[in-house]
């Protein structure tokens, strides 16, 4: 496969951070107050135990996670320091987003319940390890999407899948935060009734019509191995993103599809179509500039149409472990 512009303006060498760059972290207290104490304490163990800097903000009111990881971002550029993401993916998303603007260097303390950016790239799930990681990794670039001004790491799409977060959501009020739940929540979602999308893909000069359910688009090479497409997976290497559709079926056959991709078979269906690119233009039939739902790394907002999903022309530096450790790491 030849590497696109994207991928051929990436070929950076890794950055070396100053031995006394401080670190700006900052945390979703929705992840819960025992979390956050956890956290501040690995991190004066880990960091103030060598004397590097660090400071940490606790974000009470996710609506303003975002105002307070640019400011983060801010103070980290001043001073040649990092900015670090506590979190799931989705608080990571909007760490990076900031982070991504600012051009500073960026790292992630996981503390979701999949976690999919970090351990695509080898980051321990382990609080203690990847808090000691921050100490002598260098910044990497990495690939990054955009829907509209909406940055994404892992995945964004539109039509059931959003509908899915959203009722994981409800289910984790009600049972807690874990993969079960979040696969029974999903199963449920599944068996209600759904319509499907009618969408217009503008892709390399060409219009094509598709009618789906969801349009999901990737950019994590983890999760499309999961999935059972080790093809597309490849793809994101090159600079590329993956869009993926089911075909119009019912809500049986989402349920087997479904299924298909949970068991890593995903591209043997028939029912399903992919395609790679650098990007592309969605609308609706009737050109009408309307809002629909989009999910981004699990987090929902509404957008209006067109949307333009592109690969970034410019890459996020992401502190990781060198590139055998990660691979290693990956799991």
């Amino acid at each position: 496969m030849t590497p696109t512009a994207a991928s051929a303006a990436f070929d950076e060498s890794a950055k070396t951070l100053a031995a006394d760059a401080p670190f700006f972290i900052v945390m979703n207290a929705g992840s819960g107050r025992r979390q956050s104490d956890a956290t501040r304490s690995v991190l004066e163990r880990e960091l103030g135990a060598v004397g590097r800097r660090f400071e940490l903000r606790v974000v009470d009111d996710p609506r303003r996670l975002a105002d307070v990881a640019r400011e983060a971002a801010a103070a980290a550029r001043k001073e040649g320091g990092v900015l670090v993401g506590a979190g799931g993916d989705g608080t990571l998303c909007t760490v990076a987003h900031a982070a991504h603007d600012a051009g500073c260097a960026f790292a992630v303390l996981p503390r979701g319940t999949f976690n999919y950016f970090s351990r695509d790239h080898g980051i321990p799930a382990d609080l203690d390890r990847s808090t000691t990681l921050l100490l002598d990794a260098r910044a990497f670039p990495v690939q990054v999407g955009f829907v509209n001004g909406r940055m994404f790491l892992v995945n964004a799409s539109l039509g059931l899948y959003p509908r899915l977060l959203e009722d994981r959501e409800i289910y984790k009020r009600q049972f807690g935060r874990s993969r079960l739940v979040a696969l029974w929540s999903a199963l449920s979602t599944m068996l209600k009734p759904h319509r499907h999308l009618r969408l217009h893909i503008d892709h390399e000069g060409s219009t094509t019509e598709i009618r789906s359910s969801t349009l999901f688009v990737g950019n994590n090479r983890l999760q499309m191995e999961q999935i059972g497409m080790p093809d597309e997976a490849r793809a994101l290497e090159q600079g590329l993103l993956v869009a993926i559709a089911p075909r119009p079926v019912g809500r049986l056959m989402h349920l087997w599809l479904s299924l298909h991709g949970a068991a890593g078979r995903l591209s043997d269906s028939d029912h399903v179509v992919s395609f790679t690119f650098e990007h592309i233009t969605v609308t609706h039939p009737s050109k009408k500039r309307r809002l629909v739902k989009i999910a981004t790394d699990g987090e929902i907002a509404k957008l209006q149409m067109p949307l333009e999903f592109r690969v970034s022309d410019k890459p996020l530096f992401l502190l990781k472990p060198e590139p055998a450790e990660a691979e290693a790491n990956r799991s």
